[in-house]
């Protein structure tokens, strides 16, 4: 850890008062401490989560943990007097404090030529008797110091501020909270959309931010707008609704024939019919000639000899339709030259009709009605130099007119899509990009998973297990992390928890933290809004802190009910609107 040094070039430290302790240890466990306060008084100044100093095994050395259990012991101690024996009154209780320390690690003030430095983990146990200290004020700030100075400066991520002492600043590592992946947990209305927001403009500060925000609600649009008060921290695209016909600036298409087979099959295919095995051949052998036509018109021989069913190259759904119905009313030869039935006369019926219907459905407009330009060979390149290149800076993208039967399926599309383009990336060239997975439990679910859904997980667990190794990190965000996928979250090195009050959530953060931590989870209740544990590699000590407010706040306000009851007339103008928007499926 790099030295702090006073203006006169003296190493700086923690100094602790030897004759004024919080209280001495009488039982030393392999990962925490029992200690018995010396002052009842000054016990009760400190608060769970308040970090503590301990002597260690040499003067130089001291043990640093959490304070996460107090409690008190009593004894009624029988009291004779000296001249009779037969008065024995039950006269004194002995009240005795006693708290808990969970060791976190190590700080010396001496470390062979350094000074002042800490490191994770306890190399050695206090003795019985040793003395502890809560670091707070001048030795928190010092300490914190001191743990921001091995972060490289332009590594420093500011989140907010200790709650055990504001003025002290709460650091993390930017590399390691993104290479990792990390979670962002947090029930509603803990502050969680401002959390996003504010990790959002500090990488907006960075040079070559490339981040791209999967926003559900459409709730962080205020970050793509520019203001008087604010500069515009990020561009926002909308995923095209039903109105939307025509390519347009902020409109994002994502055409059928960027889908997989199985994916184009988990939309269309019933795999509970009889028939359903023969559609499934059929489609794919027709989707895969339609692909090959494409290449050798386009005259990308190149390609011809190597492309899959799978490969995003743009075919004729129309010239598909024919394909199919061809299939289905086809008359062959039979006995005596009679015409009978072909091997699929009929069993492709339903399947057209799906396909059919949802090439009609409004709502699919995105997928299935994009503009002639989508299929052009060269439109993916555009779409992977918007996504992925950084002087587009922050994407957020706005899912919130996607059909919620679909949405698995177009998340999970266009997160592949982004993860395949940088996976085929030259190593050398390759710019790192973090998705951050708005309301994951929605697309990313743990339990009652469809075939849709297996789609969306194929590809995030995918990038979960293997994107660190291609540049590719995930920021996942949900209220409910026991409704999360538990592989996804299991690669999470990061976790940013918020208030949490339902015992599942709880129970699933407590099974990613330390064992030695795990006490924490019981104070997750009771954290104010914005309010955070930060736990992981990017930050040294998991300590309690309040995050800094945004400057551009998402749009996802709590809503006054009771005053906004008393002040606000529902207007029936916004609600005859609001029902015109319902029938064409678009606020625009």
């Amino acid at each position: 850890m790099t030295n702090q040094t006073t203006g006169t070039g003296q190493p700086t430290g923690l100094v602790f008062d030897a004759g004024s302790p919080l209280g001495t240890a009488f039982r030393i466990d392999t990962s925490s401490v029992w200690a018995e306060a010396t002052d009842p008084e000054r016990i009760t100044r400190v608060s769970i989560g308040t970090l503590i100093a301990m002597e260690g095994q040499l003067p130089s050395e001291y043990l640093v943990g959490m304070l996460d259990r107090v409690t008190r012991d009593s004894e009624i101690t029988d009291v004779f007097e000296e001249d009779d024996a037969d008065t024995a009154v039950p006269l004194t209780r002995v009240d005795r404090d006693l708290f808990r320390v969970v060791l976190l690690g190590t700080y010396r003030t001496v470390d062979g030529k350094l000074r002042n430095t800490f490191k994770r983990g306890a190399d050695s146990y206090p003795r019985i008797d040793a003395k502890c200290w809560a670091i707070v004020g001048t030795n928190l700030q010092t300490l914190m110091s001191l743990l921001s100075s091995d972060v490289e400066e332009e590594k420093r991520l500011y989140l907010g501020s200790f709650v055990a002492d504001p003025s002290a600043k709460a650091v993390a590592n930017g590399d390691q909270l993104f290479q990792r992946h990390a979670a962002l947990v947090g029930s509603t209305g803990s502050g969680k959309s401002w959390a996003v927001a504010l990790v959002l403009e500090k990488a907006a500060a960075l040079q070559y931010p490339n981040l791209i925000v999967l926003d559900m609600h459409g709730e962080y649009s205020p970050l793509t707008m520019a203001t008087e008060a604010s500069k515009q921290l990020a561009r926002g695209w909308r995923v095209a609704g039903p109105n939307d016909i025509t390519e347009s600036e902020g409109v994002l298409f994502l055409p059928y024939w960027m889908l997989t087979q199985e994916e184009l099959l988990a939309l269309l295919l019933d795999r509970s019919e009889d028939n359903a095995p023969n559609q499934a051949a059929r489609f794919t052998e027709h989707v895969r000639s339609l692909k090959r036509k494409t290449l050798e018109t386009a005259g990308k021989t190149e390609a011809l000899d190597n492309f899959t069913v799978d490969s995003p190259i743009p075919f004729s759904l129309s010239e598909l339709v024919e394909l199919l119905e061809f299939d289905d009313t086809e008359m062959v030869p039979g006995a005596r030259s009679a015409l009978v039935g072909g091997p699929f006369k009929g069993k492709l019926t339903r399947f057209i009709s799906r396909l059919k219907t949802k090439m009609k459905d409004r709502r699919y407009a995105f997928m299935f009605k994009s503009p002639e330009s989508t299929s052009e060979y060269e439109w993916l390149h555009g779409l992977a130099k918007n996504m992925l290149g950084t002087s587009q800076g922050i994407k957020v993208i706005d899912f919130s007119e996607v059909p919620s039967d679909a949405l698995p399926v177009v998340v999970g599309v266009f997160a592949r899509v982004l993860y395949d383009i940088q996976f085929w990336s030259d190593p050398e060239q390759r710019t790192p990009f973090t998705v951050v997975c708005d309301e994951a439990h929605l697309y990313l679910p743990a339990d009652n998973i469809t075939a849709r859904d297996q789609r969306a997980l194929d590809s995030f667990e995918r990038i979960a297990k293997e994107g660190r190794k291609y540049g590719v990190s995930l920021l996942v965000v949900s209220q409910r992390p026991s409704d999360v996928s538990k592989t996804v979250l299991s690669q999470c090195n990061n976790f940013i928890v918020l208030r949490l009050t339902n015992d599942q959530d709880r129970r699933v953060i407590e099974r990613v933290m330390p064992d030695n931590l795990t006490g924490l989870t019981a104070s997750l209740p009771l954290l104010d809004i914005g309010e955070a544990i930060v736990i992981g590699d990017s930050i040294v000590l998991p300590t309690r802190i309040r995050l800094d407010q945004p400057s551009v706040k998402p749009d996802s306000a709590t809503r006054k009910f009771w005053t906004e009851w008393n002040t606000r007339p529902a207007k029936p103008e916004t609600l005859s609107n609001a029902v015109e928007a319902m029938r064409r499926q678009s606020r625009v």
